[in-house]
């Protein structure tokens, strides 16, 4: 007996050892298969810490950060509830870890970055209007809902004990969750020694329990000195793919790197000879953007809510209000720390899969950063208000608005990039530029069709296909043709401006209809980069004990 358990447990100790002698490769290939199709899923989001030197931060400023984390959390239960519903009866039904990460990566049972495709088998398609109207309600029952503030971006659609439709203002339908979050920057306005930040979280605060955002908006576009930064309440309306009209709660905290935003500064200057130099009919660049506008680059350390769903944010331009806009300009805050996560984890392996060897030394992350930025400077350029009398460009395009203006920012934003280069203001390689942005659009299509940025880049891929923007090798790397892309960059920067100008829908939706498609080419290529065991995306390890506090 003793023979056999000692033969047993030798030829067990040789047996390990042998398959610990496989080569590396063998080894993750078999853990691999033995994953689970959900922690596959989970492992396509590369962890990245969020964290910054403090160091420079006054005591003051430290004793403010825990308030503000607190404050974003809010934002983020209040998310869940717009995104999907019930969180904690989501996750107590569901017994598999890695589908409970999922979803807390999806904030809900869909998944964004495929289409909101449902990975729990008891869910079916997600609603088109998320949890902000009721599930059973039709297109022509809400027309017909007669209610002043259906259509705000600040109301949740609900039925009466009659079924009939409802609309409650935000701060009734959250007035537990946003008097907390009130009453926190409350106190962090009393922490605060910046006059501007003081100034921005009182009227915050105030907003929050008004849904009247307009003075914090001005507000917080007069600080200039400020380190520390919130982004916090309702903010953009990807979320409702129904119509369009409905803002979800979010938050970003960040310190702003200073010595990086000095370097940015002086572009903020030359937006009203930027506009003036659009590509585009005189009628469509009238409008005058205001010239308080600034560029600043921060560390990022906390998301929450609506920015942290599925994708995550790099740059944010901000305020949404177009009569903010017009008034001071907007904000473009560069999150430098996670756009260094994206390009390291994501961006490279892709353009080392798919860019042609000749062209992937152009492949910079100073240039991924440009591209960004003046993605975040061309939201505040073109026109705001169609010239026919439809409103505003949002009102006139409806769902279709969110789609098109990221479209718009894209492309944009790379034509300033040229123009900056011919004003001899900016000392840059186009190149660089070029073959950075197209590396860029295969990063961007991976979000799928069901986000605002997915469609947007889809639908440049296949305009730029068809200008000859680029070309496809044999071995099915993409090689930038450097003239037609400039051309083909010039053209669509002056079709999206005129659609966004004439507010017509119809031809936007046919745009959509006709570009925002994936061919059997684009698959095969976006298959591969899967394959490649490439990050979709990243998640983020977050918290104020991320800063050592």
């Amino acid at each position: 007996m003793k023979k056999t358990l000692i033969f047993s447990a030798l030829f067990a100790l040789f047996a390990s050892a042998a398959c610990n002698n496989q080569p590396k490769e063998q080894k993750d290939e078999q853990k691999q298969e033995t994953l689970s199709e959900m922690q596959k899923k989970v492992n396509d989001f590369a962890h990245f810490t969020l964290t910054a030197d403090v160091s420079g931060l006054t005591e003051k400023e430290k004793q403010m950060l825990p308030l503000l984390f607190e404050a974003a959390k809010i934002m983020d239960d209040i998310f869940w509830i717009e995104a999907f519903g019930n969180k904690d009866s989501l996750l107590a039904s569901i017994s598999d870890e890695a589908t409970k990460q999922f979803a807390l990566i999806n904030y809900g049972p869909w998944e964004r970055l495929n289409d909101n495709k449902p990975f729990i088998s008891s869910y079916g398609t997600k609603p088109a209007g998320s949890n902000f109207y009721p599930h059973d309600m039709s297109k022509e029952e809400f027309e017909k809902f007669d209610a002043a503030d259906k259509t705000s971006l600040y109301t949740m659609i609900r039925r009466d004990e009659n079924k009939n439709l409802i609309s409650i203002p935000y701060h009734e339908f959250f007035k537990e969750q946003v008097q907390k979050a009130s009453d926190l920057l409350a106190k962090a306005a009393k922490l605060a020694e910046d006059e501007g930040l003081k100034k921005y979280l009182e009227l915050r605060s105030k907003a929050l329990l008004t849904d009247d955002y307009f003075e914090s908006d001005m507000a917080w576009m007069d600080m200039k000195t400020n380190t520390l930064d919130i982004v916090i309440g309702p903010i953009e309306n990807y979320e409702d793919a129904l119509y369009g009209y409905k803002a979800a709660h979010e938050s970003y905290i960040l310190i702003k790197d200073k010595k990086w935003s000095k370097k940015l500064a002086k572009y903020a200057q030359l937006l009203p000879d930027l506009q003036k130099d659009l590509p585009c009919e005189d009628q469509y660049k009238q409008e005058k953007p205001g010239t308080n506008s600034d560029l600043n680059a921060y560390d990022v350390v906390f998301y929450a809510g609506d920015c942290n769903a599925g994708s995550k944010t790099i740059a944010i331009n901000l305020p949404n209000d177009e009569k903010v806009q017009l008034a001071k300009g907007s904000r473009r805050l560069q999150l430098k720390n996670a756009m260094q996560a994206k390009f390291e984890k994501i961006l490279v392996p892709i353009a080392n899969l798919i860019i042609d060897s000749s062209q992937r030394q152009h492949i910079k992350f100073q240039s991924f950063f440009e591209n960004t930025m003046f993605h975040e400077v061309a939201h505040g350029l073109g026109i705001k208000n169609t010239i026919n009398g439809k409103g505003t460009v949002r009102d006139a395009l409806k769902e279709q608005y969110s789609w098109l203006e990221e479209g718009k920012a894209d492309i944009l934003g790379l034509y300033m990039i040229t123009k900056l280069k011919e004003m001899g203001e900016l000392d840059v390689d186009l190149m660089d530029n070029y073959v950075t942005f197209m590396a860029g659009i295969f990063r961007s299509i991976r979000f799928g069709g069901a986000s605002a940025h997915g469609k947007a880049n889809l639908m440049r891929f296949n305009y730029f296909k068809e200008k000859g923007a680029f070309v496809k090798n044999q071995d099915g790397t993409y090689k930038i043709d450097f003239n037609k892309m400039t051309e083909a960059m010039t053209s669509l920067s002056a079709l999206i401006l005129k659609l966004q100008g004439e507010g017509d829908y119809d031809a936007v939706v046919k745009l959509r209809n006709e570009k925002v498609t994936i061919g059997k080419e684009l698959q095969k290529d976006l298959d591969n980069i899967s394959n490649a065991g490439i990050p979709v995306d990243i998640v983020f390890d977050q918290g104020i004990d991320k800063l050592g506090l």
